[in-house]
C-alpha cells in the first residue's frame, strides 16, 4: 500500500488506567511515531532557543511545535516552499505540530483586529498589515508541512465573560469548516479543530458536539491556562475529555508545569506544549521533581552535584550545580545547558507516566509524584479535587489537618463563649 493511501495520522490506545481517565497511546505520523502522553517543546520560529535538532533527537524528542503566525511573517511562505517545508528548512526529521496563530489574538491583542473574515495584525517587526484568515492560516501551514495543523480559532482571554465568549465559540466552529475546505494536503497533514467556550460548561459541551460532526483525526482543547483559576481550569479540561471520543488524540494547548501535566494526564489528555521549560532556563532555573532550582542563588556556589542524580541528559552528565551557578544568565551557553536539562526532564516525566499507565500503576505514580513535588508545601486543593474527580485520592495532609483542627477548635471555643454569654443574658 502506498503512503498516500495510509492516513497521515493513526492513533491507537495501547493502555488505560483502571482508575482514572489516563491512557497511553501510539500516534503514527508521516515523519515519526509519537508515544502519548507526550510533551512537545516549542520552537516558535522553527528553532528551540539554545538547542539544536540533533540534541533534541538525542533526548528522544518525537515531536515539536512551531507557530504559524510567526513563521508566516518570517521567513514567509515563499521561503518555506522553496526549502521544501519546515522539516528540511530547520533540519528536523521528526514530527511537527503547528499552532494556527489564533493565540496571538490574545497575546498581541493591541496589534490585532478581529471580525468574521479573520484577524488583521500589525507586524511586530515592521508594523506592516497582515490579514490572517482561516484560509491563509491553512495555506501557511500547508507550506510549513507540519504533520499536525491547528484550525484558526477565535481566542478570547480565559477570564472573559458575557456574549463575546459564545460569539468566539460559534465563530471557531464556522472557521473550522473554512479551514477544512482550504486544506490542500489532507493526504500528508492532519487538521485538528479546537474546542472553545471559555469557562462555560454548556458552551464547551456544544462546541465539542459540533466539532465531533467534522471528519477530523484529533482534537485540541484551547482557551485555557491564561489566567483563570486552577479550579476552573481543571473542570473545563475534565468536561472536554468527558465528551471527546476515545479513539482520537486530545491535545491541551499551552500547558507545561509538571503538576499540571500529571493532573491533566489523569483527566485524559494526551498531548501538551509550553514555552515554560526553555523560558525558565533563560532565567537560570532547572526543573526537578520538587519544582525548580534557581541556580543563581548563592547556595549553589560550592555545590558539586549535578542538577539531578537520576537525569541522564548531557548537562547532568558533565556539569555541576556550581558550574551552572557560575554561568547562569551571564553566559549564553547557560541557556543551552539548562534548556537541554529542562526538556529532558519534561520528556522523562511523560515517559514515566506512560510506563505507569501501561503497568496500571498510575494512581500510585501520581501519589508518589505529588509527595515529592510538594514536599515542603501543602498540596493545593485544586489538585486534590481534580484527582478525586477521577478516583485518585491523595493521602491526607497532616499539616492541613492540624490547621483545620485548630480552626475547628477555635470556632468551637468561640461558639461556646457566645453560648455562655447568651445564657448569662437570659438568666440576668
Amino acid at each position: 500500500m502506498s503512503s498516500s493511501k495510509i492516513p497521515p495520522l493513526t492513533y491507537k490506545v495501547v493502555a488505560e488506567c483502571s482508575v482514572s481517565k489516563a491512557r497511553a497511546g501510539l500516534m503514527t505520523l508521516r515523519h515519526s511515531e509519537v508515544n502519548t502522553p507526550v510533551f512537545m517543546p516549542v520552537g516558535t520560529q522553527g528553532t528551540l532557543k539554545g538547542i539544536l535538532p540533533d540534541q533534541l533527537i538525542e533526548l528522544n524528542c518525537q515531536i515539536l511545535l512551531g507557530n504559524t503566525y510567526h513563521l508566516g511573517l518570517r521567513p514567509g511562505i515563499d521561503t518555506l516552499k522553496k526549502a521544501g517545508g519546515l522539516h528540511k528548512f530547520m533540519g528536523w526529521p521528526r514530527a511537527i505540530l503547528t499552532d494556527s496563530g489564533g493565540f496571538q489574538m490574545v497575546s498581541l491583542l493591541q496589534l490585532a483586529e478581529i471580525d468574521e473574515h479573520g484577524v488583521n495584525f500589525r507586524s511586530p517587526f515592521d508594523n506592516s498589515q497582515c490579514m490572517l484568515t482561516p484560509e491563509h492560516s491553512i495555506q501557511i501551514q500547508n507550506a510549513i508541512g507540519a504533520d499536525i495543523m491547528m484550525q484558526l480559532d477565535d481566542v478570547v482571554k480565559t477570564t472573559t465573560t458575557g456574549p463575546r465568549v459564545e460569539e468566539a465559540m460559534e465563530r471557531t466552529i464556522r472557521w473550522v469548516d473554512r479551514c477544512i475546505e482550504a486544506h490542500a494536503r489532507d493526504d500528508d497533514q492532519s487538521l485538528f479543530p479546537i474546542v472553545q467556550g471559555g469557562l462555560d460548561v454548556p458552551l464547551r459541551q456544544r462546541c465539542v458536539s459540533a466539532l465531533m460532526e467534522r471528519q477530523v483525526r484529533g482534537f485540541a482543547v484551547g482557551g485555557l491556562s491564561g489566567g483563570e483559576s486552577k479550579h476552573d481550569f481543571w473542570r473545563m479540561v475534565d468536561v472536554c475529555t468527558g465528551y471527546l471520543p476515545r479513539d482520537k488524540p486530545r491535545y491541551l494547548m499551552g500547558v507545561g508545569f509538571a503538576a499540571d501535566l500529571v493532573v491533566c494526564v489523569a483527566l485524559g489528555i494526551d498531548m501538551f506544549d509550553c514555552v515554560f521549560p526553555t523560558r525558565t532556563a533563560r532565567f537560570g532555573c532547572a526543573l526537578v521533581d520538587s519544582g525548580q532550582l534557581n541556580l543563581k542563588q548563592p547556595k549553589y556556589k560550592l555545590d558539586m552535584e549535578p542538577i539531578d542524580q537520576k537525569c541522564h541528559c548531557s548537562t547532568c552528565k558533565r556539569y555541576t550545580r556550581s558550574y551552572l551557578h557560575h554561568i547562569a544568565t551571564n553566559e549564553s551557553v547557560s541557556c543551552s545547558l539548562l534548556s537541554i536539562h529542562n526538556i529532558a526532564y519534561q520528556l522523562r516525566l511523560m515517559g514515566s507516566m506512560r510506563q505507569a499507565i501501561q503497568r496500571d500503576e498510575f494512581p500510585q505514580f501520581v501519589k508518589d509524584f505529588m509527595a515529592k513535588h510538594f514536599k515542603t508545601d501543602p498540596i493545593p486543593a485544586w489538585i486534590r479535587e481534580a484527582l478525586a474527580a477521577v478516583n485518585i485520592q491523595l493521602p491526607a495532609d497532616p499539616e492541613k489537618e492540624d490547621q483545620d483542627l485548630e480552626k475547628k477548635t477555635k470556632a468551637e471555643k468561640r461558639q461556646e463563649t457566645e453560648n455562655v454569654a447568651e445564657e448569662q443574658v437570659a438568666t440576668s
